[in-house]
């Protein structure tokens, strides 16, 4: 019986989560451990991306803020969120994942506190994004990206080994410039 009842309170918080009408309604915790309103961020194209420091995918950090630097004076974000949950491969403080990437990949975006992305655990973010992509499933490893609309609804999911390029290209084209 707690069991059912454990299931019912589950889908009844995805439902809610899940109604959501864009991100900005999202509370999520800053690399300080402080609660912050993604609505800071109303009006941007967004990339939230769940990364780790120690993956095959590590290196996607370059095209990141490459991306991030060539678009942002144009109203475009990049949310970090580290994720240890798959292989093990976000070790450490955020602290000391920040100082991984700022040396090795020059990394100016927004980053995050870390989080998990499925399961008991994910964060309701990680929940709403899922449930209001084309792809619905389970996040299969790093480095898997939502392309978010200046009205904060998801254009697109991008898995980690989709091309950079492709990623790049939606982004042009979503900015408000290239309509």
């Amino acid at each position: 019986m707690r069991k059912l009842i454990a299931t019912i309170m589950l889908f009844a918080a995805v439902t809610a989560v899940s109604a959501q009408d864009n991100i900005y309604s999202f509370k999520v915790k800053n690399d300080k451990g402080e609660e912050v309103s993604l609505e800071q961020y109303k009006g941007k194209l967004l990339l939230v991306v769940n990364t780790a420091t120690r993956c095959g995918f590590t290196p996607q950090y370059k095209d990141l803020e490459e991306i991030y630097e060539k678009y942002k004076e144009q109203g475009f974000e990049i949310l970090d969120f580290p994720c240890n949950q798959f292989g093990q491969q976000a070790p450490g403080t955020i602290a000391e994942i920040k100082e991984f990437c700022t040396t090795n990949y020059h990394v100016t975006f927004t980053q995050f506190d870390k989080i998990e992305v499925n399961g008991d655990n994910e964060i309701p973010l990680y929940t709403w994004l899922k449930a209001n992509a084309e792809n619905k499933n389970n996040i299969r490893w790093n480095f898997t990206k939502f392309l978010i609309s200046t009205d904060g609804k998801v254009l697109k999911r991008f898995e980690s080994g989709d091309k950079m390029t492709d990623v790049e290209a939606a982004v042009a084209q979503a900015l408000p410039t290239a309509k």
